[in-house]
């Protein structure tokens, strides 16, 4: 399979298949929803609603049936609903989904940030990312990442979705802004705690109850300067790595500095989500990368303490 040909596949078919699903989100959340499944103990973490898994089946059969291209790759989706056998087992690419993300914010209708996303990657890196919000402006906004080139702006509803995306600019790295919020999320009962050490240590640190929707739009246009993640999941946090490695930074193991790559990842059975090891920092910054590393290097990577 070729890398060139499964991108402009994605390209193609990506956008119209996220904005509907957009759309059916925002019609869902006018009911109760909610679903008893996960026990992690994290309210942000255990949040499931009917929204995610209609949505989870609709990506994952419009990816069967658009393209075959699409089966060819492995499919690693945070809910269990969609016709995931047919997808390889053992193929070097990876298409990764989260139907919502910020489902908390989504189903107790507290914000509006809330997104749904897919991205493909291999085991070193990302290569394609696509996150549709669909509550934050007037017709919902964008980010795409791919060849390079990040772009975030608003839909169109009255232009195609792949027209509205090829229209957007560019987002330069040059110009773009650095702001020193960080967000901090996975650290259990420490996250805000956790946040102001990286305050003190000259940044701003953000805990989940004070973000203002999903990270994505924030970091790609430099209202976030990046992120503090203990074990991020493998369905979302891969697309704040590939925005930040476009704009000149990257994602790093805090312990030794290196850059994450997705080599290794572990069952978090209390969440029921694939999860990568130990503390990441992200950032375009590289000096933000530093104090960050600095900062939580010997703090414990150990995810639940129980």
């Amino acid at each position: 399979m070729e890398l060139n040909t499964l991108l402009n596949a994605l390209q193609t078919h990506l956008p119209e298949i996220l904005r509907w699903s957009g759309a059916i989100a925002k019609r869902l959340r006018n009911f109760n929803i909610a679903v008893e499944n996960k026990s992690s103990g994290s309210a942000l973490t255990d949040a499931l609603t009917l929204a995610d898994l209609t949505l989870q089946e609709l990506i994952v059969a419009a990816l069967r049936d658009r393209d075959p291209i699409f089966r060819e790759c492995r499919m690693e989706a945070e809910e269990k609903t969609g016709d995931l056998d047919r997808f390889s087992q053992d193929s070097p690419y990876v298409l990764s989904i989260d139907p919502i993300d910020g489902t908390k914010q989504y189903r107790d209708k507290t914000a509006n940030g809330y997104c749904v996303m897919i991205h493909l990657r291999d085991s070193e890196t990302v290569h394609y990312s696509l996150v549709y919000i669909p509550e934050t402006g007037e017709q919902g906004t964008w980010v795409e990442a791919v060849h390079q080139k990040v772009v975030c702006g608003p839909d169109d509803l009255s232009r195609p979705a792949r027209e509205v995306l090829d229209t957007m600019p560019a987002i330069d790295p040059e110009t773009r802004p650095d702001s020193p919020q960080i967000y901090l999320i996975g650290f259990q009962d420490k996250d805000t705690s956790n946040a102001r050490l990286v305050t003190e240590a000259g940044l701003q640190g953000v805990p989940p109850e004070e973000m203002p929707g999903s990270i994505y739009d924030h970091l790609a246009t430099g209202a976030f300067g990046g992120s503090l993640i203990h074990t991020p999941n493998v369905y979302d946090f891969p697309v704040s790595l590939h925005i930040a490695r476009i704009l000149g930074g990257d994602a790093v193991w805090v312990h030794n500095g290196e850059s994450v790559n997705f080599h290794e990842h572990w069952l978090d059975d209390r969440a029921d989500m694939l999860r990568l090891p130990g503390i990441t920092a992200c950032s375009a910054n590289s000096e933000t990368l530093k104090i960050l590393c600095e900062l939580a290097k010997d703090w414990s990577q150990v995810r639940y303490q129980d």
